[in-house]
C-alpha cells in the first residue's frame, strides 16, 4: 500500500489554496473591475467571458492528452504544475494591470491578457487534479487526498469573499485600480510559493510500464461513451445548471450589495457566510445521506438556495445596522449551505456514473466523465459572465453611478430570480430523469465488484 505523509498531503492542500485563490479573484471581482474601473462596456465584458471561457473549455481535453503523454524524470504531472503557476501568476499581475492605454487598444490588451490567464491556468489545473489517482493506490488514502485540497480551496474563496475589497481599499489607499494591482501581484507571490512546496514534496507514483501499456481511448469511443450513458447526460446538465446558479450568484455579489442595496461592504459578510455554509454543507453531507437519504438532501440542496435566492431578489432588509448584517449572513448562509450540498452530493453522483457506465457498457472511463464535469463547470463560467454582463447592458447599467428604480429591480433578477430560477429546473431534472438510486444502484455496484471490468482487479493487475 502507497501510504502518504503528511507533509505530502499538505503541500498538495496549500496548492490548491494558492490556485484557487487565483481563481477566486477574477471569478469573484474582474468583471467588476472592468466595468466599474476600467469601465468597459457590460456587454463587451460578457462576450469577451463567453469567448474566452468557451475557448478555455476546450482545451482541457486537450491539455489532458498532453499531460497523458509527457515522460520526464519528475513525472509527468509536476512540470506541467511548476510552468503553468509561473506562467498564470505573471499573467495574473498584468491582468489587473491598467497600462493607460485607451479605446480598441485598451480592449485589446484586456482581450489578450484574459484569454493568456484561461490558457495559463489550464495548463496549471488540469495536471493538479488529474494527479490524484496516481498519488496512492489505497482507497482511504485517496478519499483523503480528495478531500484535503477541497477544503483548502473553500477557505481561499472565502478569504477573497471576506478580505478582498476591504484589501484592495486599504493597499490602493483608496485607489482601487491601485489596489488591484497590489492584491494581484500578493496572490501571484503566494500562488508560486504554494505550488514550490506542491512539486517539491508531492510527487506521483503511478508505475510507468502501466501508464505505457494502457490502452488509450480514441475521440470517437469517447463520444460513444458519453452518448450510450444516459445519466451522464442527467448528471452533467444538473451540473450545468448548478453552476450557473452558483457562479453568477458569486460573481454578480458585488454588484447588487453596492447597488441594489446601497452598501458594498456588506458584500464581505455575504461571502464569509458563503464560505462557512458551503464548508458545512460540505462536511455534513455524509452525516445527513446516510440518516435522511440522498432525495431529501438533494431537495434540501436546492430548496435552500430558492430560499435565499427569493430573500436577495426581493431585497428587503432591515434599516438597523446589526440586524441588517445578520440578514444577510443568514441569507448568504442558507445559499451556500445548500450549494455545500450540492458539492458533495454531485460529486458522489458522477462515481455512481462511472459504475453505470461500467455496468452498462462494460467499460470503465473515469478520467472522460470527469474532464468533462470540468468542460461543463468553465461552460457555466462562460455563460454566467455572459448572462452578467449582456443582463447590465439591457438594465440600462451605468457603472459608478446611482441606478434608476427599473436597473435597480433587474439587478434584483439577476441575482436572485435567475439563480432561483435554474435552482428549480434542477429539482425537476433531478426528480424526473435521475435514475441510480435505492435498488438499482445496489444491483450495479453489485455487478461492479465482481465484474471482470471492476476497478480494484484492473488495479491488480
Amino acid at each position: 500500500m502507497q501510504q502518504l505523509t503528511w507533509t505530502a498531503k499538505i503541500s498538495y492542500g496549500l496548492g490548491a489554496f494558492g490556485k484557487d485563490l487565483v481563481y477566486a479573484i477574477v471569478a469573484t471581482f474582474f468583471m467588476f473591475y472592468l466595468t466599474d474601473i476600467c469601465k468597459i462596456s457590460p456587454i463587451f465584458v460578457g462576450n469577451l467571458f463567453l469567448a474566452a471561457r468557451l475557448f478555455d473549455a476546450v482545451n482541457d481535453p486537450v491539455m489532458g492528452l498532453v499531460v497523458d503523454n509527457t515522460r520526464t524524470r519528475w513525472g509527468k504531472f509536476r512540470p506541467w504544475i511548476l510552468l503553468g503557476t509561473i506562467l498564470n501568476a505573471i499573467v495574473l499581475f498584468f491582468l489587473f494591470l491598467n497600462p493607460g492605454l485607451s479605446g480598441t487598444q485598451q480592449l485589446v490588451y484586456i482581450a489578450t491578457t484574459y484569454i493568456l490567464w484561461g490558457l495559463t491556468y489550464t495548463l496549471m489545473d488540469i495536471p493538479f487534479w488529474s494527479m490524484i489517482p496516481a498519488l496512492t493506490n489505497d482507497e482511504k488514502e485517496r478519499d483523503t487526498i480528495s478531500v484535503i485540497p477541497r477544503i483548502f480551496a473553500s477557505v481561499a474563496w472565502m478569504l477573497i469573499g471576506y478580505f478582498g475589497l476591504p484589501l484592495v481599499n486599504r493597499l490602493g489607499k483608496g485607489d482601487q485600480a491601485l489596489g488591484f494591482v497590489w492584491l494581484g501581484g500578493m496572490i501571484a507571490g503566494v500562488f508560486l510559493f504554494c505550488s514550490i512546496l506542491t512539486f517539491t514534496f508531492v510527487r506521483d507514483r503511478a508505475p510507468i510500464h502501466r501508464e505505457a501499456n494502457r490502452n488509450r481511448t480514441s475521440v470517437r469511443e469517447m463520444v460513444q461513451i458519453l452518448v450510450k450513458n444516459d445519466q451522464v447526460i442527467v448528471v452533467l446538465l444538473l451540473s450545468l445548471l448548478f453552476n450557473i446558479s452558483f457562479q453568477l450568484s458569486n460573481g454578480f455579489a458585488v454588484y447588487y450589495f453596492k447597488y441594489a442595496i446601497g452598501i458594498q461592504d456588506l458584500l464581505s459578510s455575504y461571502l464569509l457566510a458563503a464560505g462557512i455554509a458551503q464548508l458545512c454543507g460540505l462536511f455534513g453531507y455524509p452525516f445527513f445521506a446516510s440518516y435522511l437519504g440522498r432525495k431529501i438532501v438533494f431537495s434540501a440542496s436546492a430548496i435552500f438556495p430558492v430560499l435565499g435566492f427569493a430573500v436577495l431578489l426581493l431585497g428587503k432588509f432591515p434599516v438597523d445596522e446589526t440586524m441588517r448584517w445578520w440578514a444577510v449572513f443568514l441569507t448568504g448562509g442558507c445559499v451556500n449551505f445548500g450549494i455545500g450540498l450540492s458539492l458533495g452530493i454531485l460529486t458522489v453522483m458522477l462515481a455512481d456514473v462511472v459504475d453505470y457506465g461500467e455496468y452498462k457498457l462494460g467499460t470503465r472511463n473515469e478520467s472522460i466523465l470527469f474532464s468533462t464535469q470540468t468542460f461543463v463547470v468553465k461552460l457555466a463560467g462562460a455563460l454566467s459572465g455572459f448572462l452578467t454582463g449582456t443582463g447590465l447592458s439591457l438594465i440600462g447599467f451605468v457603472a459608478d453611478a446611482v441606478q434608476g428604480p427599473e436597473t435597480v429591480t433587474g439587478i434584483r433578477v439577476i441575482m436572485g430570480g435567475i439563480p432561483m430560477f435554474f435552482s428549480l429546473i434542477y429539482l425537476v431534472i433531478y426528480w424526473k430523469c435521475y435514475r441510480l438510486e435505492g435498488e438499482f444502484l445496489q444491483k450495479i455496484k453489485d455487478s461492479c465488484r465482481t465484474s471482470p471490468h471492476s476497478y480494484t482487479q484492473l488495479e491488480n493487475r
